[in-house]
């Protein structure tokens, strides 16, 4: 029986089940967890719904490798009425990072690339990278922190003083496409891109935001393509064979795609209030910083391969020290542009990690580690409490997410 099943027939967890290329499903009770107190999910998802936050969502946690909680929330489709589906499809945007993070560390177990290695021994046009500063004073090479597209002070170029790194680009201190005035001026962002073969190398025309190894700026869909197009390099695939092969089949998550098939169209969840035309015809440019579709089981079961230290249903991805090293904080103490990081959090490859979880203001626990997309989708996995969570929302609510770990912690009794 697999789990959409088993729960249909458990309602609340009731029995352990443990099935090929499933999690195995389990009494809360039975992991150290609250049943009732889980149901305060419920709660919190129910609450947001009714106050017109959300339209819908689907919650799903396991802890030490069992599923206690997969509920389904609200509404697939407002207009239509219909309910939100455990197996609803959703948008992942940023939440497709996770998967880049450990598709390039497998690269680096396999010692086909380093993280010290410049991009431009694989990608030569980013040999020679400018940066982009303000014009004056003349004298002082000042990058602003943020600047707004069609806004952009006068500028001038200089050298990059280092060369973009691997690990520059996992962890966001590359300087490209960030937000600041080397992407402002560069009319960048939203042109076709063909495929990662075509545009990447092109980049070597964009100037820098800042200095690399500076400070850390997010770049949301950019930084990150650099990386899958060196994966394919080194690997001889096709960045989204390698993901399918690599990742998603021994994962068994079955309903992650690029390109969604046309019969999993219906499942896909229809965002209130927001014109979604456009979005979903094929493409060729296969991203290393968005692009995905999924669900909730799917992305549970990768945290869950995350939290047993790179392994699910006997098949290993990575090593248990390997994913220490991608979930270890690498960015020091380097100034931050942008919100996202703050105090009590730093950055791994690819995934955001929780250092001080009272500075943070965050319900997981030091050393938690996960990564979330811009329509509200977020997945963690808290190595402290053997917990892995996932929670699907189309509607970037923050609120919602805080009263999900919230209650996934207090629902922890031993």
């Amino acid at each position: 029986m697999r789990l959409r099943a088993a729960m249909a027939v458990l309602g609340p967890v009731a029995a352990t089940a443990v099935c090929g290329g499933e999690l195995p499903v389990a009494e809360a009770e039975s992991v150290g967890m609250s049943t009732a107190r889980l149901q305060r999910i419920d709660t919190a998802m129910q609450r947001h719904i009714d106050a017109g936050k959300i339209q819908g969502a689907v919650t799903a946690l396991a802890r030490r490798g069992k599923v206690v909680h997969f509920k389904a929330h609200g509404l697939m489709d407002v207009e239509a009425g219909h309910p939100m589906s455990r197996d609803a499809i959703f948008i992942m945007m940023s939440s497709t990072k996770a998967i880049l993070g450990v598709a390039a560390m497998m690269m680096i177990e396999e010692g086909l690339i380093r993280p010290s290695d410049p991009v431009a021994k694989y990608i030569p046009e980013l040999a020679t990278m400018q940066v982009a500063v303000l014009k004056d004073p003349a004298d002082e090479d000042i990058s602003p922190w943020k600047v707004d597209r069609g806004k952009a002070p006068a500028h001038r170029l200089v050298p990059a003083n280092t060369p973009i790194t691997i690990e520059h680009l996992l962890t966001h201190t590359s300087g490209l496409m960030s937000g600041g005035l080397g992407a402002a001026v560069s009319g960048r962002g939203k042109e076709e891109r063909g495929t990662l073969a075509s545009y990447v190398p092109t980049l070597g025309e964009v100037p820098l935001d800042f200095q690399p190894g500076t400070r850390r700026a997010y770049s949301g869909t950019t930084g990150l393509d650099v990386v899958a197009r060196i994966i394919e390099i080194v690997s001889g695939t096709p960045f989204d064979e390698f993901v399918q092969t690599r990742i998603l089949d021994p994962l068994e998550m079955n309903d992650t795609h690029y390109n969604l098939p046309p019969s999993k169209a219906s499942r896909r969840v229809a965002i209130e209030g927001r014109d979604m035309s456009g979005w979903f015809g094929e493409t060729t440019y296969f991203s290393g910083s968005v692009g995905l579709s999924s669900t909730a089981r799917d992305y549970l079961h990768f945290q869950q391969m995350l939290a047993n230290g790179g392994e699910l249903f006997g098949r290993r991805l990575l090593s248990p020290r390997t994913v220490t090293m991608m979930t270890s904080n690498h960015i020091a103490h380097l100034p931050v542009a942008g919100n996202k990081g703050g105090p009590g959090r730093g950055f791994g490859y690819a995934v955001g990690v929780i250092l001080d979880p009272v500075a943070a203001n965050s319900r997981r626990s030091a050393g938690a580690f996960g990564a979330g997309g811009a329509f509200g989708t977020v997945s963690w996995s808290d190595p402290a409490e053997e917990i892995a969570g996932v929670i699907m929302l189309q509607q970037p609510y923050g609120p919602a997410i805080y009263d999900f770990e919230n209650a996934v912690r207090q629902a922890i009794v031993d």
